[in-house]
């Protein structure tokens, strides 16, 4: 049996790997140290032509399907890990048959839950991953994707501005349909709900939960759920002297980081009443308008963040008036770009660019509340590089737990995903 190969941009290096050893013996050599969550299956990461990449050993029609799924998901533009190769036709040095492999690459500065609870975080860190998660989940419903395995196991989680945002790494049980009935989605918010109960349970038993309740932090999902999806897709009816509300309407969606593309908008037949719904909507508000500006593609509540700095920096030199990507230009140029790259080398894989910004803008906020006056922002950076960004973990590579050798307590096969 001939070793098989399918990628949409295959990599001959590919071929240099051992691929006639059981993904779980391979040589540390050949292995990235980064934190890896829970799984069912043996997941690996290796390096190969100075990339990172996730192997996961599973069945070869699986492998397949979820490669594909994954192409689809990353065409209609899905939070998602990015598909590389299946390798299939894979045996062993007595000729005896291994499971094919699905890669995907590396998600840089993402971390699963259980890699986020090793470290010191707030005390709130379950209700906002939970947060995030009912975002992704709205998104993906909204694209006609039923999950079959919503967990906080098969997602990975970035920080965004002092959130996180979500991204689906097992589309395994997946499937993609024009769209899904109510009954499918609670379906998937119910799998949800018991599957992050008993994570939170897991944390719990291992002391690593900073006093959430896991029943209660579990039926947020739900709850955030269903306030995000009725926000977005809720159809609402008021006279015709209130038509600021579409606007309104429009900008409570913006707010929330979408975009409305379509909205029906219809009277009653007296012309007494309006109904408006939004039949098409599309998440990255904030994110798509700080691109168009800059050139700067990041997180939605980071974009969020760095949109107010270039507004106050628009202010404080009274250039309201100015065109905008003008003003842009001189914020990345004077500000973004020279405070991001006075962090030292040795420092920079600790957090992504926008998230330093970020956290910078943070720390001035708290030094000028200290001093009881403004703080410049270069002196502010000084600051957080020599008190606070040493004590960060190393996020973009992190050598750290790897989470896999952490307890795990609950007996529950569906706790296990990956």
């Amino acid at each position: 049996m001939a070793l098989d190969i399918t990628a949409s941009r295959p990599d001959p290096a590919l071929l240099d790997l051992p691929w006639n050893v059981p993904l779980e013996e391979w040589p540390a050599e050949r292995l990235a140290a980064l934190p890896r969550g829970i799984s069912r299956h043996v997941v690996r990461f290796v390096k190969l032509s100075g990339r990172i990449l996730a192997v996961k050993e599973i069945k070869a029609e699986l492998a397949i399907g979820e490669y594909h799924m994954l192409r689809n998901l990353n065409r209609l533009g899905l939070p998602c890990v990015e598909p590389f190769a299946v390798v299939q036709g894979r045996l062993d040095d007595d000729g005896e048959p291994l499971d094919a492999c699905l890669i995907t690459r590396h998600l840089q500065f993402s971390l699963p839950y259980r890699a986020l609870y090793s470290q010191a975080l707030r005390p709130d860190t379950a209700a906002r991953l939970i947060d995030a998660l009912a975002v992704l989940l709205v998104r993906l419903h909204l694209a006609g994707f039923w999950w079959g395995d919503v967990s906080l196991s098969n997602t990975l989680f970035v920080r965004d501005a002092g959130a996180f945002a979500a991204y689906l790494v097992d589309a395994e049980t997946g499937e993609l349909r024009a769209r899904l009935s109510d009954g499918q989605r609670e379906h998937d918010l119910d799998i949800a709900r018991v599957n992050i109960a008993g994570e939170l349970f897991d944390l719990e038993a291992g002391d690593l939960l900073h006093g959430e309740d896991p029943i209660e932090t579990s039926e947020r999902i739900v709850t955030r759920y269903r306030e995000l999806w009725n926000e977005l897709t809720a159809s609402e009816e008021f006279s015709t002297d209130e038509r600021w509300r579409v606007e309104d309407r429009i900008r409570r969606l913006n707010e929330i980081g979408f975009d409305v593309d379509e909205l029906a908008i219809v009277t009653d037949i007296g012309g007494t009443s309006i109904y408006i719904q939004p039949k098409v909507v599309d998440a990255g508000h904030h994110s798509r308008r700080l691109l168009r500006l800059t050139g700067l593609d990041v997180e939605e509540g980071q974009a969020r963040r760095l949109l107010n700095d270039l507004d106050s920096f628009r202010a404080a030199q009274d250039r309201q008036g100015e065109d905008e990507e003008l003003v842009a230009h001189d914020w990345l140029a004077d500000i973004y770009e020279p405070i991001t790259r006075s962090v030292p080398v040795a420092m920079r894989g600790k957090l992504e660019p926008a998230e330093l910004f970020h956290e910078i803008l943070e720390h001035r906020w708290y030094m000028a509340e200290l001093a009881g006056s403004d703080i410049r922002i270069e002196d502010a950076t000084v600051d957080y590089v020599a008190n606070v960004l040493p004590n960060k973990p190393e996020e973009k590579s992190v050598l750290g737990t790897d989470t896999t050798e952490m307890p795990i307590l609950a007996s529950d096969p569906a706790l296990g995903r990956g």
